[in-house]
């Protein structure tokens, strides 16, 4: 069978590289893919990315199902155009994806079914704006309505970081229509943690969690980022707060997306804020799978993908059960010289170990030049070391980042300290 998977990061490495160890698979297209990609031979670039060129291109190659990565196209309704045309699409339709391209949409959606969530309020001018922060104060949240990249969420932790914030996205619109509006929102305090499932419209199917690393320097200190690294599992959701948060932020989602009428098919990512006293509160959706979180999730799904997505395009994500490697896997993030600002690009990349049954590379924002690999966006590659604990885990990703060499590469060194701390 063939199968198309949407999209040119370490996400969709990491989807094609477990969806290609299934023995049922003829051709697996990459599109655009990267420089990883390439360079597999079970899996094949395509240089298109325009939905209605690609849906025409899935009918004419017969592909069995397409997967789709990132969120523009899903925000863009490339699953609404694959499905006018009889095409079997993993992702939720363009008025599903708004939990995540409209902030305000997620919240006002949240507030109407009682998900557990930080109070907000939604500007669309600056003066009320900046009252309102003057009334609630600092630390506090200040996010663009739209898609931004990852970089459309300041954490303020005073006032003038704040004001900063609101006209750097108002006043100055340095996000575009991305930053037309505002939600501003109380800053909560906790821990942070990635809680990943896939819905085929009624039944709901968990992914192992996940824990990502936002900011860019070590100590979490600097620039908040796509994301620098990620293990699975993350030892914070317990089994009872896993349930919980099961019944009390996903089953209503997925419930009330089809009581206002949007049936919900695709991945439901939360981004839950837990306190400490084990309460969560959902941070934001995501209609995808995240990245950094996908590469070591992948790295440990022992279930063949293929099966499970075939389930998920039918309906049927109710009768499989997924199988986990019971080790950890921990993926280190190598981004680019300047990023998340201004990533330099170019550089070209050496050193990268070959795959063994404990470290595999994810490519992100790579490209094969002549033979040889270059660094073409902000985040370059993403490292996966798989241990029998968090400690095992993150030597054999750090020895196999230290063999990979281009210039300027900017690396956390301390990826799952919150894990270690927990178990000492």
């Amino acid at each position: 069978m063939k199968i198309l998977v949407v999209g040119s990061g370490g996400r969709e490495h990491a989807l094609a590289w477990k969806l290609a160890q299934s023995e049922r698979i003829q051709t697996i297209y990459v599109a655009p893919g990267n420089g990883g990609t390439a360079l597999d031979g079970r899996l094949k670039n395509i240089t298109l990315s325009d939905p209605l060129a690609l849906a025409e291109f899935a009918k004419a190659e017969h592909i069995s199902f397409t997967v789709v990565g990132p969120e523009v196209p899903l925000a863009a309704g490339i699953v609404n155009i694959f499905r006018d045309k009889g095409l079997k699409i993993f992702g939720p339709t363009k008025e599903a994806a708004q939990l995540e391209s409209s902030k305000d949409f997620a919240k006002t959606f949240m507030q109407r079914h009682g998900i557990p969530t930080a109070r907000s309020q939604t500007f669309a001018a600056t003066a009320p704006a900046h009252a309102y922060i003057d009334t609630h104060g600092a630390p506090i949240v200040i996010k663009a309505d739209g898609l931004a990249a990852g970089k459309g969420v300041v954490v303020a932790m005073d006032l003038q970081e704040a004001h900063d914030a609101v006209d750097m996205m108002l006043g100055d619109n340095k996000l575009g229509d991305a930053g037309a509006r505002v939600v501003i929102e109380e800053f909560l305090a906790g821990e942070e943690a990635s809680f990943i499932v896939m819905v085929d419209g009624k039944n709901i199917l968990p992914l192992a969690t996940s824990q990502d690393h936002k900011r860019l320097r070590d100590h979490d200190l600097g620039p908040n980022t796509g994301g620098m690294g990620a293990y699975s599992p993350a030892p914070i959701v317990t089994p009872e707060l896993h349930a919980r948060v099961m019944r009390e932020i996903i089953q209503p989602t997925v419930q009330g997306m089809a009581k206002d009428g949007i049936l919900f098919t695709g991945f439901l990512y939360a981004g839950l804020m837990i306190d400490e006293h084990g309460n969560a509160k959902t941070l934001e959706f995501n209609c995808r799978m995240g990245d950094p979180e996908t590469q070591p999730i992948m790295a440990r799904l022992k279930t063949d993908l293929v099966t499970v997505m075939e389930h998920a395009v039918n309906g049927h994500l109710d009768t499989i059960e997924l199988k986990w490697d019971r080790r950890t896997a921990l993926g280190v993030v190598m981004a680019a010289g300047g990023y998340p600002d201004a990533p330099v690009k170019g550089a070209q990349i050496t050193g990268i170990p070959a795959e063994t049954a404990d470290t595999v590379t994810f490519h992100a924002g790579t490209a094969l030049e002549n033979g040889h690999l270059q660094v073409t966006g902000g985040r370059v590659l993403c490292v996966v070391g798989l241990g029998d604990s968090v400690k095992s885990a993150q030597k054999h990703a750090y020895d196999a980042v230290d063999a990979i060499h281009f210039d300027g590469a900017q690396v956390r060194r301390d990826i799952g300290w919150r894990a270690l701390n927990r178990k000492h």
